[in-house]
């Protein structure tokens, strides 16, 4: 009777941990592909570059290879928006430079570029991430 109700107990754990991580997955990869550009790019130093090709090229490269949550561009810039993360991607020298910042640090730089961005400072933003602050 006792082994019974440990094995009804450990079933019982397995399926909650199961349908938990379920939930918080999201479903898909929606952050930035950290791997794939450092894998595509030239590091230098915390960020990266690529020689030859504009900013809104190396954007469209990215955002062909995981589809950003959102799109926006100024000043030159490109910017791609990955729930709690952001993608800058800037001219350099005849390329571009491609730097990956949190949201609200990205945001609080190039805010003049993101007006129809959610301000992450605001009572109504409730992030990015799968089941983060809603």
């Amino acid at each position: 009777m006792n082994s019974a109700r440990l094995v009804r107990g450990a079933v019982a754990a397995t399926l909650v941990t199961l349908l938990l991580s379920a939930c918080s997955s999201g479903g898909g990869d929606e952050g930035v592909p950290r791997s794939w550009i450092r894998d595509t790019y030239t590091v230098s130093g915390s960020r990266w570059l690529d020689k030859d090709s504009s900013p809104a090229r190396v954007a469209d490269a990215i955002h062909d290879h995981r589809k950003a949550l959102d799109r926006s561009s100024g000043g030159g810039m490109r910017f791609l928006r990955y729930g709690d993360d952001m993608v800058t991607v800037s001219p350099h020298r005849g390329g571009s430079l491609i730097e990956i910042e949190d949201y609200r640090n990205g945001y609080r730089r190039h805010q003049q570029h993101l007006v129809n961005w959610p301000n992450p400072n605001s009572q109504s933003y409730r992030g990015g991430g799968p089941g983060e602050g809603k």
